[in-house]
């Protein structure tokens, strides 16, 4: 996959990275993949605010975010789509990554047949309104995480992860590393060193058997 965008980031499970940042960079587990397999996607962050049930910013931002980029979303509220099929599919046609919105879309099919990538909080069928117009680029919240305009955001069948501008090369760093270790350890390695760790709590605890 081209990393023109990614910074190196697509190679890497948002596992590893929940492992590295905490739970504080990892969006809450309603915001999912809306199919399976959907593949690894990451790219900067281009933050939208969207007042509740509108969708008017989420519509201009398709018109100005750069390739590559990431859309997320602070829609508000999950009872309004903020987007369907061809917000979709101009978006994807204009270059942009993915779509990661704390909030809804629709014409979940077509979505998913086109293969643009969106992690969302659900499906609903009613569409917003398009009234209440907002500056882009502002920080978000997202999932429950802070998310800033040039921010990676990393998403996978395991979720969404926000890395902090400032520390991209500090993270892909441990990341890359803590990767190479975890994929040259075989399975009876990593069991004999888990069965050790936990023994040891265990033992520390005060469990007996």
């Amino acid at each position: 996959m081209d990393d023109t965008t990614g910074f190196g980031f697509h190679e890497i499970p948002t596992t590893i990275l929940a492992d590295i940042l905490g739970r504080e960079q990892v969006m809450d587990a309603g915001i999912h993949p809306l199919w399976p397999a959907i593949g690894r996607t990451a790219g900067p962050a281009f933050t939208v605010r969207c007042a509740p049930g509108d969708n008017l910013m989420l519509h201009a931002a398709i018109y100005r975010a750069a390739p590559g980029s990431v859309l997320v979303v602070e829609a508000g509220a999950a009872d309004y789509a903020v987007a369907g099929g061809n917000v979709c599919a101009v978006a994807q046609r204009r270059g942009i990554s993915a779509l990661v919105v704390d909030g809804a879309i629709r014409d979940l099919a077509e979505v998913r047949a086109s293969g643009f990538v969106v992690f969302a909080r659900g499906v609903v069928p009613v569409a917003g309104i398009k009234a209440a117009a907002a500056p882009l680029g502002q920080p978000v919240r997202c999932g429950g995480v802070v998310v800033r305009a040039g921010d990676i955001v990393v998403g996978d069948d395991d979720g969404v992860v926000a890395i902090p501008a400032g520390l991209l090369e500090q993270v892909l760093a441990e990341a890359r590393a803590k990767l190479a270790r975890e994929t040259d350890q075989s399975l009876d390695a990593w069991q004999a060193e888990h069965r050790a760790r936990i023994d040891a709590i265990l033992a520390e605890a005060g469990f007996t058997d």
